[in-house]
């Protein structure tokens, strides 16, 4: 009798069909799975310090709007205080603690569990204004700040750090009060030179010069409306600086963004009554620039005089904008120039000292 069984390779065949069919599927997905990007991480940022940022420190809803109209979305503040008003809209995670003088955050060992909390990148803090009413000598306040810069880069190792010059400070229960916060500020620029690494920065931002105790605050100490404008508005190149030195760039630009960057500041010479400064500027991007502005907050109640090698437009505060003379605007890849200043100064300002921010324009 004739066989009619097929031969086992052929009986086979559906069923390896109906097996690729059900694994088709999942390996389309695992394939889509693995060829997607993975969203990047939010920039998160620390505003740290005591009522005067949380108290509620409405200053860090207009830099927070700030940033994100500028294009800069991708952040996140934090802190283990949730927020406490301003009548906007903003992310209002923040550590400012009422009351907390700087020391005691040192002392007591409070700022590691915060930060573990928290794991922030960025650290912009203002703080020393109840260590200054309590009559704390600024070594004290200074060694304080050490152990919290100490401590947030154990958190994180390439913490970046911006630090204020307090604003001006004058209840009518401390007539020692102003001059003990301007000691102080006096004292910032050099420690954070010292305290400054490439890994992890330290800069200072100048909230003092330009600051009235008698139109900016409702209490001689805690900003109002117009206060709050100002410190958010000294916060922001100074941040915006460290989140990609330049305004983010368009979705429509070769690469997604634009050039940038970077500004330093050196003081050539000093004499009592003023100084001569020289600003850095270098393009940190690939991509050509074709011209850039630097923006200069000098501390201490400093004014620039004259630029050369710039152009400058000076605002009512004090705060300077040098934009490139034009011949120097014009900057290759990891390429530099320099301009000049002469400053006017107090005579009790001390070393002379300068925040410093640069924007750059894409080369046509």
């Amino acid at each position: 009798m004739r066989s009619t069984r097929r031969p086992l390779s052929l009986r086979l065949l559906p069923l390896l069909g109906l097996l690729a069919a059900l694994l088709l599927p999942l390996g389309l997905a695992t394939a889509q799975r693995a060829s997607a990007a993975p969203a990047a991480d939010p920039v998160r940022i620390m505003p740290l310090g005591d009522s005067i940022t949380g108290s509620p420190g409405c200053w860090r809803a207009l830099l927070w709007n700030r940033l994100q109209n500028a294009g800069y979305t991708g952040i996140d503040f934090v802190g283990t205080l949730g927020p406490q008003g301003c009548g906007q809209a903003h992310d209002g995670d923040n550590e400012g603690h009422g009351g907390e003088l700087v020391t005691q955050v040192a002392d007591r060992n409070l700022l590691p569990a915060r930060l573990a909390a928290t794991r922030p990148d960025i650290v912009v803090m203002h703080f020393g204004t109840n260590d200054v009413w309590s009559a704390v000598p600024p070594d004290r306040i200074l060694a304080a700040y050490d152990t919290l810069v100490a401590q947030m880069r154990e958190s994180n190792p390439g913490m970046r750090i911006l630090v204020a010059q307090l604003i001006p400070l004058n209840p009518g229960t401390c007539a020692a009060c102003a001059q003990r916060v301007v000691d102080l500020n006096a004292r910032i620029p050099d420690w954070a030179r010292a305290t400054s690494t490439a890994r992890s920065p330290v800069t200072v931002v100048d909230q003092w010069t330009g600051f009235s105790t008698a139109t900016d605050t409702y209490d001689g100490v805690h900003p109002n409306a117009s206060g709050d404008e100002k410190i958010a508005a000294r916060w922001y190149p100074a941040l915006a600086a460290l989140l990609g030195t330049t305004d983010p760039g368009d979705p429509g630009d070769p690469g997604g963004g634009r050039p940038a960057c970077t500004a330093s500041f050196r003081a050539a010479s000093a004499w009592q009554g003023g100084y001569q400064g020289e600003v850095t500027v270098t393009n940190t991007s690939a991509l050509a620039v074709r011209g850039w502005t630097v923006t200069v907050v000098p501390a201490a109640g400093a004014r620039l005089a004259q630029v050369w090698n710039g152009t400058l437009t000076t605002a009512a505060d004090g705060t300077a904008t040098v934009a490139d003379a034009g011949w120097n605007g014009a900057l290759a890849p990891g390429a530099g120039t320099t301009f000049g200043f002469l400053a006017t100064a107090p005579a009790t300002a001390g070393t002379p000292s300068a925040t410093v921010t640069c924007t750059a324009r894409a080369a046509s």
